[in-house]
């Protein structure tokens, strides 16, 4: 017959070591992938501040890192890069000042990838605004000044040069311009009634109650314009960068930028978009 007490030892050290291995697979089933989470500082684009502060809770829950932001005009930001400020990420609202950073070695290899498309349109305040059906009506008496960005700073502003100088207008509009130092400060102007029009992109006309649409620029004659976003070289969390920029590509994320009226495109790689 089995001695009692040998039965009793045996029986305890089988319930220590189911327990052991219980506690094994409790912490494994709820440890962190990483010992701890990134936060990442993104520079990014004024015209992305609504899209990118939607999604940076589901961000956060994907992946566990946290984004914080700077927006600014892409000029601005590309500039403070250069300078040496800490961006993880740059999201960029021109290939321009993307091409500038990489020129200059700033951007870590192969992370580049153009995630979205916007247009151009030209916006009066909704209550009584100027007239106008085309950009030509821009030169009548009725419009005073137009907000513009500075176009040797913000993307919507060179855009902007580009196609009024396409239509050789440029010169009679741009003796008119207000010029300012980002998209969101254009539609600010119009909105209280300090320009009586401005060109802004038309993500940023759907998200304002105070104006309207007057002119959308036609796709076929207006620039192209496309949103790259890179990871900088001197990240110190290059990891997590490049988790955002995944993220970014994810059906979650296209939907929201739908919503908010961007054109997610399909990015591969560190192809850029022909300028």
């Amino acid at each position: 017959m089995f001695p009692l007490n040998a039965l009793k030892n045996s029986l305890a050290k089988l319930s220590a070591a189911a327990a052991l291995v219980a506690g094994a697979h409790i912490a494994g089933a709820f440890a962190a992938p990483r010992a701890a989470a990134d936060e990442i500082l993104v520079f990014a684009a004024a015209s992305l501040s609504n899209a990118l502060r939607e999604l940076a809770p589901a961000h956060k829950t994907a992946t566990g890192d946290t984004a914080k932001f700077n927006f600014a005009s892409s000029g601005a930001l590309s500039r403070q890069i250069k300078e040496g400020a800490p961006a993880d990420v740059i999201f960029s609202a021109d290939e321009l000042r993307v091409d500038q950073l990489e020129n200059a070695g700033l951007l870590a290899p192969a992370t580049r990838k153009t995630l979205l498309g916007n247009a151009l349109v030209i916006v009066v305040h909704k209550d009584g605004g100027a007239a106008i059906t085309k950009p030509a009506d821009l030169l009548g008496r009725g419009v005073r000044r137009v907000g513009i960005g500075e176009p040797a700073t913000v993307p919507a502003g060179t855009y902007t040069k580009e196609y009024l100088t396409s239509l050789k207008l440029w010169d009679g509009v741009a003796a008119k311009s207000v010029w300012l130092d980002n998209v969101r400060s254009v539609l600010a102007a119009v909105e209280a009634g300090n320009a009586d029009a401005g060109f802004v992109y038309k993500t940023d006309a759907l998200i304002s109650k105070k104006v309207k649409i007057a002119y959308d620029v036609p796709l076929a004659e207006g620039p192209k314009i496309t949103y790259p976003a890179a990871v900088v070289k001197a990240s110190k969390s290059p990891d997590a960068a490049r988790r955002y920029l995944a993220f970014l590509e994810s059906p979650a994320a296209k939907t929201v930028f739908r919503k908010h009226g961007f054109a997610p495109v399909e990015a591969k790689g560190d192809k850029k978009t022909a300028k």
